[in-house]
């Protein structure tokens, strides 16, 4: 798996995101690039903001237990994969403005750098290593950017 902290592939990713245009469509699933874009920041934003609520003990042994291998794995993920509530993105919303704000996570991650994220508790699987928060990242922005073609 490519390495989000590279600044190589944090530059071919931020590329991908620049070569999408606010036409773009996904060759599957239902939202609008500014909603993939959107969608995009959330896993960043759980990771550098307090505006998602903490999700509650039950809820965070279920993601611990069953889902947190799945996300923080290599393998990609299949098209059409559920989404969580807390990702989804339903009123449409600026392109622009999602774009840019996706960017600047993608930048404050590769400036942060890899050791940042060393231990780094996520909200809803706990600790994680560096790795684990790299498979997190790339593997989220390059499923969803696949998605539109780039």
């Amino acid at each position: 798996m490519k390495n989000i902290f590279d600044p190589a592939v944090a530059s071919e990713v931020i590329g991908r995101i620049r070569s999408l245009g606010p036409e773009a469509q996904p060759l599957w699933g239902k939202m609008t690039v500014a909603q993939m874009f959107a969608h995009c920041c959330v896993p960043y934003e759980m990771a550098f903001e307090e505006i998602h609520p903490k999700p509650g003990r039950v809820t965070r042994f279920f993601l611990r237990t069953f889902v947190k291998a799945k996300v923080v794995n290599e393998k990609p993920y299949p098209r059409n994969t559920p989404t969580a509530p807390a990702f989804k993105v339903t009123p449409d919303k600026d392109f622009i403005q999602e774009r840019d704000r996706l960017i600047g996570y993608v930048e404050q991650t590769r400036d942060l750098g890899q050791d940042h994220f060393e231990g780094l508790e996520s909200p809803s699987f706990g600790p994680l290593s560096k790795e684990e928060w790299n498979n997190l990242f790339y593997k989220h922005l390059d499923h969803h950017l696949t998605q539109f073609g780039a």
